[in-house]
């Protein structure tokens, strides 16, 4: 299956490059896609501040769900084809049931 960007989904014959985390690829392919000159386009395009994009090319900032969904709103791309191209592989993201509970010797909030 080919996504809308062109990439394989089920080959591996993109090597381990694809299998990596690696959030340069997913905003060179926006600028590429969105026909915009550098990173300081792309932060006005998503409307974020460049220093944003700054972080997250050098790896000290994650995207987050809100920048992705700005992405996708801005390049029609899919969720899924985003997560892809930076080597977001997971079908399922799982929240782990210890976020949820209280500390020990806190009570929840009853309110």
């Amino acid at each position: 299956m080919t996504n809308q960007v062109g990439i394989d989904m089920n080959s591996d014959s993109e090597g381990d490059d694809l299998l990596q985390y690696n959030p340069n690829r997913l905003l060179d392919t926006l600028i590429e896609n969105l026909r915009l000159k550098n990173d300081a386009a792309l932060s006005r395009a998503l409307e974020v501040a460049p220093p944003v994009i700054s972080k997250i090319r050098h790896h000290r900032l994650p995207v987050g769900a809100s920048l992705l969904i700005r992405m996708h709103e801005v390049s029609d791309l899919s969720i899924r084809d985003l997560r892809y191209l930076m080597g977001d592989r997971r079908n399922k993201f799982r929240i782990s049931d210890k976020q949820f509970k209280p500390k020990e010797g806190e009570t929840p909030n009853q309110g």
